[in-house]
């Protein structure tokens, strides 16, 4: 592993209007520790999907993304000056082989990870209402319904209640910490992560202590499939069993992937080369041991009948179930709820920072709008967040959060698979640029291989969890195009700003394009990979 840093550009001038460097590794691992806290978010609807095979997949899932983390330190290296994640730094380099490859790898990047205030404000919100309310009472029934979506997943609709506002005011508040700067955000969300992420790593360890995990849990070792009379049993590795796996793989990734949000913050970091891969790869160890503790200990506690309970597949019954398998009382049950609710709160905060810088990156990059770019006196992204927080509150109102987890992570993927290509692009066009880390050749190529692995998995699983989520997933991804196109054509005439511009070049000239038709080939590739999996999904016992 190289490790050759980049002189520290900490005493470089600050202008208004850009970001501060105040941080170093800690502070953006700090930031990313709530990625963990994702296993919360899906762990039961993968349970109530795969059944026994759960806790395998969240395993195989965290290794596909552990291996990918290592082409996005090589990538986000390269560009010590930009903020907002590893699609930004993976676009530019596909962007000489088409200018709308780029705005495409960031929109993708942005869709998929945006969400997860609204679904982490929806979850914790209920967990509140748990605690407080009886399933019966006014507060937790009444409702409003706006619009019927299930002509994309049947009984999805837009509606507003009591989980709706009480989010909504979970988001404001994490918009009014972030709102002041990252390096105070950061800072508050060490002491919040020191205190949540304790009984998280409890809910793992405490059952291998006390001998409650129960080996036949996890026996037969086969997907779960539905019967003739509609009742979930013990499958069989057939296609049935395989289209489980893919969709369940695919949900479990919106979960283990997203801890490369700790490369969002490489124009801020004190030290970029020095900083940036420290940050991803002890992030990405962090999310490995809870990622293997938590869904072993939850299914093997539980068992496929108590996988089945439909408070598992919402996620609003995990809570309680993980007080049980801790053995604690009444009062210290309410606490765990009450940290377990902290916790996504932080991971919130999390998804916040990271999105609004890719938001803001974009924007200065020219790709997406030109307001996004704006920052306040503290260096924070504000606009960008704005944005985010309008996006989020309709996203709030959608019923299944499952489903919208499933939406935003088949966009995920399509990021996912530029980004990884753009390892080898920028090693083919980009032989000679300081590289801070350089990932071993096998790396990169492995993580090349994922990319694919990740198409496959999208296109075999998606219309697992909706008729046209696949479909919905490509048009939403195609929205960048309108978007790009206003920006480009009409606000800037054609020309990328000069920053951006000199991202392009080599001794002043543009980047010869090295890789010929290796680029294309590649996305024709991909797509008929996309293709492959849709063909081979099969959804019921023949």
């Amino acid at each position: 592993m190289s490790e050759t840093a980049l002189s520290s550009v900490q005493d470089a001038p600050i202008d208004a209007g850009t970001m501060r460097r105040t941080l170093n590794w800690t502070h953006a691992f700090w930031i990313a520790s709530g990625t963990p806290v994702l296993v919360l978010f899906s762990i039961g609807a993968v349970a109530s999907a795969a059944g026994n095979i759960s806790a395998g997949i969240w395993i195989l899932s965290m290794f596909i993304g552990f291996v990918q983390c290592f082409t996005y330190a090589e990538i986000s290296g390269l560009f010590p000056k930009k903020s907002g994640g590893a699609s930004v730094y993976g676009a530019v380099a596909w962007v000489p082989y088409g200018k709308m490859l780029g705005p495409i790898s960031v929109w993708a990047n942005w869709f998929s990870w945006s969400p997860v205030l609204a679904i982490g404000s929806g979850l914790a919100a209920g967990y509140v209402l748990n605690l407080l309310f009886p399933a019966d009472s006014l507060i937790r029934t009444w409702q409003v319904t706006l619009f019927d979506l299930s002509f994309i997943k049947e009984g999805v609709v837009v509606r507003l209640n009591a989980t709706f506002f009480l989010g909504l005011a979970l988001m404001l508040t994490v918009f009014t910490i972030q709102h002041r700067g990252i390096l105070k955000a950061a800072r508050v969300q060490m002491i919040i992560a020191i205190a949540v992420l304790l009984p998280l790593l409890l809910v793992g360890i405490v059952p291998l202590l006390t001998g409650d995990i129960q080996t036949q849990n996890f026996t037969p070792f086969v997907p779960l499939t539905i019967d003739a009379a509609g009742k979930p049993v013990h499958g069989a590795w057939d296609m049935v069993g395989m289209t489980t796996l893919m969709a369940c793989l695919l949900l479990a990734a919106w979960s283990t992937y997203p801890f490369e949000t700790a490369v969002c913050y490489v124009s801020e970091f004190k030290n970029p080369g020095y900083d940036t891969v420290r940050a991803l790869v002890y992030s990405g160890l962090l999310c490995i041991l809870f990622f293997t503790l938590v869904p072993v200990a939850f299914q093997g506690y539980l068992g496929l009948d108590g996988l089945l309970d439909p408070g598992i597949y919402d996620g609003t019954g995990v809570g309680q179930v993980m007080v049980r398998m801790v053995g604690a009382g009444p009062v210290l049950g309410n606490v765990i709820i009450a940290t377990l609710t902290l916790s996504i709160c932080l991971v919130v905060m999390t998804a916040m920072a990271g999105s609004s810088r890719t938001l803001y990156q974009g924007s200065h990059d020219g790709w997406l709008p030109k307001y996004l770019s704006r920052v306040n006196t503290h260096g924070a992204p504000v606009a960008a967040m704005w944005t985010d927080l309008a996006v989020n509150t309709v996203l709030l109102s959608i019923s299944d959060y499952v489903f919208l987890i499933v939406l935003a992570n088949t966009t995920y993927m399509i990021f996912v698979f530029l980004n990884l290509q753009a390892g080898w692009l920028h090693r083919i066009d980009r032989p000679n640029q300081e590289r801070p880390y350089r990932a071993s050749t096998w790396l990169l190529a492995a993580g090349a291989v994922c990319g694919f692995l990740n198409l496959l998995i999208m296109g075999w699983g998606a219309d697992f969890w909706g008729q046209r989520v696949l479909l919905t997933s490509l048009l939403i991804v195609a929205g960048i195009i309108p978007i790009f196109a206003y920006r480009h054509y009409v606000t800037d005439g054609g020309k990328f700003p000069r920053w951006m511009q000199i991202d392009l070049e080599e001794n002043g000239q543009p980047i010869p394009r090295r890789a010929g038709f290796l680029p294309y080939l590649t996305l024709l590739a991909g797509g008929a990979t996309i293709y492959v999996g849709h063909l081979l999904a099969t959804y019921q016992v023949p």
